[in-house]
């Protein structure tokens, strides 16, 4: 719902005003639109309050204002929030939307301006930002501790096309987002491969997408020895799974970009056990495979023009009677074999088929794989940003951008050729686990099933969990990748340069 902040204020029992930095050096702060209207109506000092406060108008921070008298059009308001939106750049409005949304949870309804300072290009954060920053998961018996604001309304923002459009693809990335984190934080003893291939299905009867499913007879037919060999530990069936997206007006020439998510959906280490504290966030090890499945859940949403297909490799790395073990050779589809050293680094091996079936099968222009992969990202990065390897300058460029703007940043990684000495195995054409630059030798294995095909690969894992709260990350599972993916994938033509 949109409109001028006095008449939208039905249904709501919180407003959510701009605070703007001053321009003048030691100045007050400047309030945004529907300000003099509240104060009017509540009598209420906001400026008054902004100075007691000492707000800076900075992104992201709150000052709250109760007015229990509320106004002659809504005497339900209660509570007007001051939200800083600094700069009033996107990740600011982000932010405010995000801060906006937490300090509102528990509200029956908010009325905001904040994004319409901004105008249309403030549309998208905001409500992402609104969206993320709600987000909860729980398990509770007696329901959530906390309930996000069922109902925000834009205030002071034109009802046309250009916001109708731009409204459709916020809650859609938002939305994107939101799925991805549910699926990662689905406990394990619930999320087996096949409840994630059931996923896909309902999703694929919700959205249009045709989807695939190869069980374990049907790999071990088509030659798929990663994914079967990983889940070889568990009694919980490993499976493929594939969703196709075609847009409207699609013909035999539109290309095709493939996604390919690593999908452990526990991941113990197997026999090359991990210690018990580095096991407690193992359920979202396959978080790469939920970004995929919740980016082509939202492809048509943002207007995505290419074909895209997503491959989901799920299995569940146990430990069990028939667990791989260190030393064993598995073949992967194509025929390309692997020693396993280290049954811990497993989700290179079930990519590894998934991208080389793409290759085989799919003619793609391009390829990008999602995947919590190595420790040693997180080493590098720290918990606020994503690494990535590429071997194509436009792709590259096309994914670094595409972070910048959704608010997820991914640092590029080099391939290091002279690195692929590590990768040698006496017995197999490639050891699983080379060590030393652990996250560069990873790329590297991992490139060796891609072909010619413009490939990137996004190792996440510095950013699965996210350690406490801010803004739009919520602590836990971050669903991260899914933002920067749909941003990418719905620019008008995203394989610019590329293909």
């Amino acid at each position: 719902m949109s409109g001028a902040l006095p008449h939208v204020l039905t249904g709501v029992d919180v407003v959510a005003l701009p605070v703007l930095p001053s321009s003048v050096e030691d100045g007050d702060v400047l309030l945004g639109p529907g300000a003099d209207q509240i104060s009017a109506g509540t009598g209420a000092d906001l400026l008054g309050a902004c100075e007691v406060a000492s707000a800076t108008g900075k992104a992201g921070e709150v000052t709250a204002v109760a007015v229990p008298g509320g106004t002659p059009e809504n005497p339900d308001l209660t509570l007007v929030l001051l939200v800083g939106v600094g700069d009033q750049r996107p990740a600011d409005f982000r932010r405010a939307g995000a801060a906006m949304a937490r300090a509102a949870q528990d509200r029956q309804g908010v009325a905001s301006s904040i994004a319409s300072v901004g105008g249309v290009e403030a549309l998208e954060p905001f409500v992402v930002g609104a969206m993320l920053g709600s987000f909860g998961f729980h398990w509770r018996s007696h329901g959530p501790q906390h309930h996000p604001v069922p109902t925000v309304v834009l205030a002071d923002t034109e009802a046309d096309d250009p916001t109708e459009a731009a409204l459709r693809r916020a809650v859609a990335i938002g939305g994107a987002g939101w799925r991805a984190r549910v699926l990662a934080t689905v406990p394990a003893n619930l999320k087996s491969p096949e409840w994630m291939a059931e996923q896909a299905r309902t999703l694929g009867d919700d959205t249009g997408l045709k989807v695939t499913v190869w069980d374990e007879a049907k790999l071990a037919k088509e030659g798929f020895g990663g994914i079967l060999g990983v889940g070889r530990g568990s009694d919980q069936p490993s499976c493929l799974i594939r969703l196709d997206y075609t847009p409207e007006g699609a013909s035999s020439k539109t290309p095709r970009v493939v996604l390919v998510g690593k999908g452990i959906t526990f991941d113990s280490g197997g026999l090359s056990i991990k210690p018990a504290d580095s096991m407690t966030t193992m359920k979202r090890d396959m978080t790469g495979g939920g970004v995929v499945m919740s980016v082509l859940g939202a492809l048509a949403a943002v207007d995505c023009p290419v074909k895209v297909t997503g491959l989901v490799a799920a299995a569940e790395n146990a430990v069990g009677a028939d667990s791989m073990r260190p030393g064993d050779v598995l073949r992967h589809y194509g025929g390309r074999t692997s020693e396993v050293t280290n049954t811990d680094a497993e989700g290179r091996l079930v990519m590894a088929d998934a991208l080389a079936y793409a290759v085989d099968k799919l003619d793609p222009v391009a390829m990008v794989d999602v995947a919590t992969l190595t420790g040693s990202m997180k080493v590098a990065l720290g918990q606020q940003i994503a690494g990535y390897f590429a071997n194509n300058e436009a792709l590259a460029s096309a994914i670094f951008e595409a972070g910048e703007a959704s608010g997820e940043p991914l640092w590029r990684f080099p391939l290091v050729r002279d690195y692929e000495d590590k990768l040698a195995s006496k017995i197999a054409d490639a050891d699983n686990a080379a060590g030393g630059a652990g996250s560069i030798t990873a790329a590297l294995f991992l490139q060796h099933f891609t072909g010619k095909v413009p490939w990137a690969h996004l190792d996440i894992a510095s950013v699965g969990d996210a350690p406490e709260e801010s803004f739009e990350w919520t602590a836990g599972p971050t669903g991260f990748g899914a933002r920067a993916l749909l941003s990418w994938l719905g620019q008008p033509d995203p394989l610019e340069g590329i293909a």
